[in-house]
């Protein structure tokens, strides 16, 4: 008999949230919320249960048929406390999730960080089957990543390796949510790309893409494209120079690390291929010759639900290699 489990995204923007058959990571059900901009630990749990309740609703499952709960946050997590240690996008800091989550479905619940996720997920089910060495790296809200090590998700001696986002790039340069300067995700993230346009629009420079925005939303990697395929020169110019900081930083990867892949994922890679394509040509030129020779570059396969496969896996993970946050 197949064994299910609820696998959670916690995004910056969005929960998604979804039934998986963990025999062969099909998601069977999903629920997709949005995070909203009124984010707080009380308003993040509520809508983490509510997930699962409508899941539960939509799927006609019940909860005993449920063997564990996997999340994955965007921030630093305590793995066998289920504590999300902190989380800046979400303005959450020291929130037992695993506690909280235990107290009211009365099964096992597993927390880790959102990139681990998707590697887990992209390593059992996706564009990571059959290497042993690779990175995920996935773009959206923040840039981070993951890095899969003979099998097994590698955590680091305090649990927060893979963290790509805070790499410097431009040292005193722009600031960062996690409160440095200069750190990659201040320059190649979706949020930097639509910073650096809204900027510009404010300076009264004309772009295109105020056709498509819209009221008190962000700018979507849907909207980018569109922009993108009407040539507007702002956007342009603002995806590129994101583009050519991802490649410093994957360089920067594929020199230190010599991995055999790195898997991209996340909306601006899945949306716009012009991003992707660029990203990698210059990423390869940019590294040294004999891993830039040997080196692979895919897209993350699962697409939206790779965090949620992976996270209900994270129980293995966490049994293997138990580490805390120091």
């Amino acid at each position: 008999m197949p064994n299910y489990a609820i696998g959670i995204d916690l995004g910056g923007t969005k929960i998604l949230t979804g039934l998986v058959n963990k025999a062969n990571g099909e998601v069977l059900y999903s629920i997709k919320q949005k995070t909203g901009k009124a984010k707080d630990a009380e308003t993040i749990v509520e809508k983490l249960k509510l997930s699962i309740k409508e899941l539960l609703e939509t799927s006609h499952f019940d909860i005993a048929q449920i063997d564990s709960i996997g999340i994955g946050a965007p921030g630093q997590v305590n793995r066998e406390k289920g504590i999300l240690v902190s989380a800046p996008n979400l303005n959450c800091q020291n929130l037992n999730i695993k506690a909280i989550m235990e107290r009211e479905f009365f099964i096992p619940t597993h927390l880790g960080n959102d990139v681990e996720i998707a590697t887990l997920g992209e390593m059992k089910f996706g564009a990571g089957q059959g290497f042993n060495n690779f990175v995920c790296v996935f773009v959206g809200t923040g840039v981070g990543s993951g890095i899969a090590e003979n099998g097994k998700v590698r955590h680091g001696a305090t649990g927060t390796s893979g963290e790509i986002g805070h790499i410097i790039v431009d040292a005193g340069g722009r600031p960062c949510g996690c409160g440095g300067n200069g750190c990659l995700e201040a320059y190649a993230s979706r949020t930097a790309i639509e910073a650096r346009i809204l900027g510009a629009l404010k300076k009264g420079r004309p772009s295109v893409i105020t056709e498509f925005m819209q009221d008190d939303k962000p700018i979507s990697s849907k909207i980018l494209k569109k922009a993108l395929e009407h040539k507007d020169e702002l956007v342009t110019q603002a995806l590129f120079e994101a583009s050519d900081y991802l490649s410093n930083g994957l360089a920067t990867v594929i020199n230190f690390y010599n991995p055999e892949l790195i898997i991209l994922g996340g909306g601006l890679i899945d949306a716009i291929d012009e991003f992707y394509e660029r990203t990698i040509t210059k990423a390869r030129a940019k590294a040294l010759p004999i891993p830039a020779e040997k080196i692979q570059f895919k897209k993350a396969q699962l697409g939206d639900f790779s965090g949620v496969v992976g996270a209900c896996f994270l129980q293995s993970e966490i049994n293997i290699d138990k580490v805390k946050v120091r």
